[in-house]
């Protein structure tokens, strides 16, 4: 009898997983903000009030997602500026990697970087990987100003925040104009890579 609480939490924990996969198909196929709970209980085969048991609200499921879509961007960006040299060579390949990211997850993206949903703010908990995503290319900057390869100015919040226009601004107008072009073939995403040098060119080194 001992296994049967374990059984039941690992049977919990699969619904869960169920529910939220169930999810980003209706949000996919009926946008971000058409997510509706009854949909996704009728493709679970559940009647929407069991539903409750595992999800309070429409909201916390946005929010379960949101946790996961930014832990998961957080470990692709981590990802693809390990194998690269330090500096704005590590930041390319960063943004690159995190720019594939939402190419292949334009649904959950939305959700993470667009705030498609009214009303919807993540929990702290939910959120806290968006900071470490933040001071990951915070690191990355001041990197590469250490390596004289931009100036200080780059490291500021004015900087920063031009940073992240600038990679928000590639990736918005690609999944306006060409969601389902492939990432080197995309009009806008072919450039991500050479963005740091665009900073660079904002931000010279002394």
């Amino acid at each position: 009898m001992a296994d049967i609480p374990d059984r039941r939490a690992r049977r919990r924990a699969e619904t869960l997983e169920e529910i939220l996969a169930i999810a980003l198909e209706v949000m996919a196929e009926d946008g971000v903000a058409g997510l509706s709970l009854s949909a996704v209980a009728r493709r679970l085969g559940i009647r929407p009030p069991s539903l409750y048991k595992y999800f309070p609200s429409r909201h916390a499921v946005y929010d379960a997602l949101f946790e996961r879509g930014q832990r998961a961007y957080l470990e692709a960006v981590l990802r693809g500026a390990a194998g690269a040299e330090p500096g704005l060579a590590a930041m390319a390949a960063s943004l690159e990697a995190g720019a594939r990211w939402v190419m292949a997850n334009q649904a959950l993206a939305q959700l993470l970087f667009w705030r498609p949903v009214p009303g919807f703010e993540p929990s702290e908990r939910a959120y806290a990987p968006a900071l470490a995503v933040h001071d990951h290319f915070t690191a990355l900057t001041s990197a590469a100003i250490e390596r004289g390869e931009l100036h200080p100015d780059a490291a500021s919040e004015e900087g920063q925040a031009l940073g992240s226009s600038l990679i928000a601004g590639l990736l918005s107008q690609q999944l306006a104009n060409e969601p389902g072009a492939a990432f080197e073939e995309g009009r806008f995403t072919r450039w991500v890579a050479r963005l740091p040098g665009v900073l660079a060119a904002i931000y010279p080194p002394r």
